[in-house]
């Protein structure tokens, strides 16, 4: 298995965007799995790099990468040392960092004999499925596109994180992170880039207009995505493939940080059922 960590790509938005490549180096090319975090996530949180290594072991090239404005730098990418990048993140920057690494992996010299590089696929947790979704719709190099606790819908979220006079007034909303204590920025500039590009963030009009195939996989004990977010997506795109994970949670009963050797039983059948729909 052939791990890379930590590489620095300068992002579009003045912020680097560190990224992590596995895959086994056996000279053969493989489809390319790009995994998106998302809200108050890291590429580094709880399993994914156990997630990582599973889908490198089943033969994909599996890359992983922290948005440029997630909060965290490219010494400390785990957690939020930058708040104030924090602060300045929004959706668009979201989908031209995706679109960053897409170019970066499929123009890498150093894995050309690895990669296939007209199979790229997106897989999106919670905010991110939502990133990816938008991505997909857009960027025809995108071939499948899977979501995982992924969200329907951008707008609600954007304009109800509190009093918009008042954000707009004060110019920042907090949001505390219950696991780091943190108060976490969120600038008006966020609602402001929101209204400015409402048709390209608009979730349900790229779900309806998607090509390629889509796999939606939602636990049915999710409390911060729930799973009527899942149905719709279905519903707007009935060709889509819809699983219930039962008894899961948003994380699909993991957590952060994740000390055990194996995934949780529920993210191991989200990664069969991946696996199984990307090949």
């Amino acid at each position: 298995m052939k791990i890379v960590k930590n590489v620095v790509v300068e992002g579009s938005h003045k912020k680097p965007i560190i990224i992590d490549v596995f895959y086994k180096e056996e000279q053969h090319p493989k489809k390319i799995v790009i995994f998106c975090h998302g809200y108050k996530g890291f590429k580094d949180w709880g399993a994914w790099n156990l997630m990582a290594t599973t889908f490198a072991n089943k033969g994909f090239f599996f890359v992983k990468f922290n948005f440029s404005h997630n909060g965290g730098t490219a010494e400390q990418p785990i957690d939020f040392p930058d708040l104030e990048a924090f602060g300045h993140n929004n959706y668009s920057k979201e989908l031209d960092d995706l679109e960053t690494v897409i170019d970066w992996i499929t123009n890498n010299s150093d894995f050309k004999n690895e990669i296939k590089v007209d199979d790229v696929s997106l897989v999106g947790h919670s905010r991110g499925g939502g990133v990816a979704l938008l991505k997909t719709n857009e960027d025809l190099r995108v071939k499948k596109v899977i979501t995982l606790a992924g969200v329907c819908d951008f707008e609600k979220r954007t304009a109800t994180i509190g009093d918009l006079e008042q954000w707009k007034k004060t110019g920042v909303k907090y949001i505390l992170n219950g696991r780091t204590k943190q108060k976490m920025p969120h600038y008006y500039q966020f609602y402001e880039d929101f209204i400015k590009n409402k048709e390209r963030l608009d979730i349900q009009k790229a779900t309806r207009n998607l090509k390629t195939p889509h796999l939606i996989l939602h636990g049915d004990y999710d409390t911060s995505v729930l799973i009527n977010e899942a149905e719709n997506l279905h519903k707007w795109n009935q060709k889509s493939e819809f699983k219930i994970i039962e008894n899961a949670n948003h994380v699909f009963n993991t957590c952060h940080p994740w000390q055990q050797e194996n995934l949780s039983k529920e993210l191991e059948k989200v990664v069969e059922l991946c696996v199984n729909f990307l090949k």
